[in-house]
């Protein structure tokens, strides 16, 4: 991190529906990603013959899937394609999430980045946010596998806005887990961080996310020489983003103290839900606690930054 304003803010990124439009295993773009492959041929490859699976979205429901992690997800394809329960899958999941980045690996960045692309405003905003480092860290908090996350980065052109924080310490010391990408990484909580391996408990989806953004927090926290984290904010396009934002708010209200940093929270409605269904689950603001709010363009409105605390 460069010298410190005294205060400072963490802004957290989801991938899938924020960043960028089609990256997800649902629609036709997404068919066509290089991640949703990933799934079936991991759980195929680990669990199965050695043929991919079904894709997600002809197999499990969109809520078992939409605003879910990568962790969760890999254990109900296992489940809805080969039938082996999670008390068996569970135990491969390192396997899993490896055999999906290996995939991923293996393809450059025109490849990886067809069927996604960055949604409007993502990369201007970023390029403003990659000028406020001084008191603005950005990261990602997204379930997916941290290795996929950085070459979808770079190959949507995210990582050449520069607005991405170095990885923590801890992140490196899995750096070997990402051949290939190690030296593209940046600040965040992912998919691989962290998964429950509850699949029956629908609330899991925002629960698990609620974890990796603790985990961001912490990594970000524990990187800041001089400086105290006063805000964190999440930025999503899912209820599950917007659940997990407001459970890291409670956890922090109810155990953190007066000295807590404020989190906050951005639902763009530029993935698969509306701007009503989105504020509705924000709740009402606490102010200094816990602070939503729900921008219907996404960071494409002029007062995104604004939105976030920042300026």
């Amino acid at each position: 991190f460069p010298t410190l304003a005294s205060s400072f803010t963490l802004i957290t990124f989801d991938v899938d529906g924020t960043l960028v439009a089609g990256g997800g295993p649902s629609g036709k773009e997404a068919e066509a990603s290089a991640h949703s492959r990933a799934f079936g041929h991991a759980v195929g490859s680990i669990l199965g013959d050695g043929s991919p699976t079904a894709p997600v979205a002809s197999v499990l429901r969109t809520e078992q899937y939409h605003g879910s992690t990568d962790g969760l997800i890999l254990l109900r394809l296992a489940r809805a394609a080969l039938g082996v329960e999670p008390d068996v899958s569970a135990a491969r999941l390192d396997d899993l999430m490896a055999c999906m980045y290996e995939y991923i690996s293996k393809l450059d960045d025109e490849e990886v980045a067809q069927g996604i692309s960055p949604l409007p405003g993502v990369l201007d905003r970023l390029s403003d946010l990659a000028t406020m480092k001084s008191s603005v860290a950005c990261g990602l908090v997204t379930g997916n596998v941290e290795g996929i996350a950085r070459r979808k980065m770079r190959a949507v052109g995210v990582l050449a806005t520069g607005a991405l924080a170095p990885p923590s310490d801890q992140q490196l010391l899995r750096n070997s887990d990402w051949a290939g990408a190690e030296d593209i990484g940046f600040l965040g909580g992912f998919g691989s961080d962290f998964c429950s391996g509850d699949i029956d408990d629908a609330s899991r989806n925002y629960l698990d996310r609620s974890e990796q953004i603790a985990i961001a927090a912490e990594r970000c926290r524990s990187s800041l020489t001089g400086a105290e984290l006063r805000r964190v904010v999440h930025v999503g396009d899912a209820p599950a983003d917007v659940l997990a934002a407001r459970a890291y708010a409670d956890r922090l209200e109810s155990t953190g103290g007066d000295d807590s940093p404020c989190v906050g929270m951005v639902a763009v409605a530029t993935g698969s839900y509306g701007a009503e269904e989105l504020k509705e689950l924000a709740g009402e603001t606490r102010p200094g606690k816990w602070e939503p709010t729900v921008l219907e363009e996404g960071m494409a409105n002029p007062g995104f930054l604004r939105a976030c605390g920042v300026l």
